[in-house]
């Protein structure tokens, strides 16, 4: 009669909850450190639409970097954003990259690309 309940029995061993702790725990660290840079990308962009209300490249390099000193953007600066005029209007876009490091020598890179709307 015991060994019919044993067959019965469903569940997960101790290996397998560990594993599967561990797992949960690294991928939660690894977003918990990508979170902040997904959040700075929002707040580029938000800068960038605003650089485009700048009437030349000066002024919109200007508007930029205001907006960056509000938010707090580190990972790009004005000179690293390229604004074009496409018939009147400025067109403000930009590129950067950002390494989190997870372990010796593997890291996270995320590309991060955009253009003012």
């Amino acid at each position: 009669m015991t060994s019919a309940l044993k067959f019965r029995q469903r569940g997960m061993s101790f290996i397998t909850l560990l594993f599967v702790a561990i797992v949960l725990a690294a991928t939660g660290v690894v977003v918990a450190q990508a979170v902040p840079t997904v959040i700075e990308f929002q707040a580029v962009l938000k800068a960038v639409n605003k650089a485009k209300a700048g009437s030349t490249i000066a002024e919109a390099r200007q508007i930029f970097d205001k907006a960056a000193n509000i938010d707090n953007i580190t990972s790009i600066s004005a000179k690293d954003i390229e604004v074009t005029k496409d018939n009147d209007n400025l067109v403000v876009s930009f590129a950067y990259q950002r390494e989190i490091h997870l372990a010796g020598p593997a890291y996270l890179t995320l590309k991060y690309a955009g253009r003012s709307h």
